[in-house]
């Protein structure tokens, strides 16, 4: 049965010197009680929609599309195995360690009944400078970590909020909408950073893709025609 195996959220942010704007959310440690999730806005203009959850950069994080960020405890194991060292449930940002469900592989635009929320797959999580500086300095970092994270394609999911709610740790997670199309989170991981022939397809999603990757396609598609 799929499951929240921990709720994380960062209460505040901390001074760092390797994020861009100085500051960073990453860090987020489990909560032990429900939180409200909400719809915060568009981008630049709001945070987490996690009540309670602070972001450091809000021009490239948080809002709508972003709202709530997911990442596998099998996958947390995955890399723990890998780097060989232990990582705690919220180690890599994200609000939502899930256990018993596969998000590389969903689709874009599935929806996810979690607690008394609806959650909808968006898109996955890109790897930055803040994400690799987070882990060094907890002495989990590894040399080249963004490219290592890119090749593995394990990313996290990233969710939007349809309909408001509570979520609690332990709350079952069940998926109530697969879109008709086989655009994963995987399959927009790989357009973004690896393979741009693949864009173009991502627009079988609609409008569950975030604004910057459909206008990301369009700007790719004029420059093809021009080229």
């Amino acid at each position: 049965m799929p499951v929240v195996l921990s709720l994380n959220v960062a209460h505040r942010t901390v001074p760092v010197d390797y994020a861009q704007k100085g500051i960073t959310g990453i860090d987020k440690r489990p909560v032990d009680h429900p939180l409200e999730v909400v719809a915060p806005g568009p981008k630049g203009s709001a945070g987490s929609g996690v009540q309670g959850d602070a972001i450091g950069d809000p021009d490239h994080h948080g809002g709508d599309y972003q709202a709530v960020y997911g990442y596998a405890r099998e996958d947390l194991d995955f890399w723990q195995a890998e780097l060989g060292v232990d990582l705690h449930n919220g180690q890599f940002g994200e609000n939502l360690t899930t256990q018993g469900i596969d998000q590389t592989h969903a689709l874009i635009g599935e929806r996810w009944r979690v607690g008394t929320a609806l959650l909808e797959v968006t898109g996955p999580r890109v790897p930055c400078r803040t994400f690799a500086g987070h882990l060094e300095q907890h002495g989990l970092g590894q040399r080249g970590w963004v490219k290592r994270f890119t090749q593995v394609k394990r990313p996290g999911a990233y969710f939007r909020v349809l309909e408001a709610g509570l979520i609690a740790p332990g709350d079952e997670i069940t998926v109530v909408h697969r879109p008709d199309h086989d655009v994963t989170v995987e399959m927009s991981f790989r357009a973004v950073l690896t393979e741009a022939d693949l864009l173009p397809r991502l627009l079988e999603a609609g409008d569950s893709l975030p604004p910057e990757i459909i206008e990301l396609v369009h700007k790719r598609t004029v420059v093809e025609l021009d080229s």
